[in-house]
């Protein structure tokens, strides 16, 4: 379901460039933009990976010094049957984490030492799964493409006038205003439909490549209140990589706006519960005992 409602998502992304490119540049400076677009975006989705983990500071950790984090992440790879991606660490005390790369052979996942420290064996497995599941769903191509369109559109208007040809009319003068000041509004709000909307797929795939769904609803009720009394210095200042994350890593963002990039936090566990109840499985959040990762080297039963 989450996936036809991605592909109408991105047929109405596509509709609006189609009709913004027409009311303000006719077909050839539709064209222009979009060429000029894709360019832009294919070369960030190239390097998306190297990109991402560069502007958040991420160090690669290996079986040799992080041993348990990266036979957690290949374990999991296995079951969500991944080439295994190649795991960083990203030494904030915020609890986040994300997933990057153009596709399942040139991956990364990368947590942060505050989710490390916070979560339990079993959360962090949840929280691990959510991103290989990004991983296995191509979600960086869909949210690059969409990210193309809407950027041709942001274009298309920011040249508006230098584009609007013979359309001196009144009508065809009040179609250019429109397509420049609503259009840019209306392919945000779509590009952050498609991108909470991964979320809830992500969130679903994560629970079975865990094969506990609960697992992950307790991770994101923790760090959804944790993120949000904690700066992450790099997240600020790269605004544009905060859909990356499990949860959004930036300041004032508890509320669930129509241009947020995730879902609200309870609507996210709520789905998790269901499907645990679908599973047959315990509905409890959190264990009686909860131990955190960094205090267990014993081997989490997800395998």
């Amino acid at each position: 379901m989450n996936l036809i409602k991605t592909g109408m998502l991105l047929a109405a992304l596509t509709a609006l460039f189609l009709t913004v490119g027409y009311l303000i540049a006719g077909v050839g400076g539709a064209m222009i933009a979009l060429v000029i677009a894709v360019g832009m975006n294919a070369y960030a989705w190239w390097n998306s990976d190297k990109l991402a983990l560069r502007m958040h500071n991420a160090r690669p950790v290996t079986r040799a010094s992080a041993p348990e984090l990266v036979g957690m992440v290949e374990e999991l790879a296995r079951n969500a049957d991944l080439p295994m991606p190649e795991v960083y660490v990203i030494d904030t005390a915020q609890p986040n984490a994300f997933a990057t790369g153009r596709s399942p052979d040139k991956a990364a996942v990368a947590a942060t030492t505050g989710l490390i420290q916070m979560l339990s064996r079993e959360e962090l497995a949840g929280v691990m799964a959510h991103e290989l599941a990004h991983i296995k769903n191509r979600d960086t191509l869909i949210m690059t493409v969409s990210a193309t369109i809407a950027g041709a559109i942001s274009m298309l208007a920011q040249f508006g006038f230098l584009f609007r040809g013979g359309r001196n009319n009144a009508a065809g003068m009040i179609g250019v205003l429109l397509a420049v000041f609503l259009a840019p509004l209306a392919a945000a709000l779509i590009q952050m439909l498609i991108s909470r909307t991964r979320e809830y797929s992500a969130d679903r795939m994560g629970g079975e490549i865990c094969r506990n769904p609960v697992w992950l609803a307790s991770a994101l009720q923790k760090i959804s209140g944790g993120a949000a009394g904690m700066e992450m210095e790099t997240a600020e200042k790269n605004k544009a990589s905060a859909h990356l994350f499990i949860v959004n890593p930036l300041r004032g963002r508890n509320f669930d706006s129509l241009f947020s990039t995730h879902p609200k936090a309870e609507n996210r566990i709520a789905a998790l519960m269901a499907q645990a109840r679908e599973m047959g499985l315990s509905e409890q959040l959190s264990r009686p005992d909860p131990q955190p990762w960094g205090q267990t080297q014993s081997r989490g039963p997800w395998g």
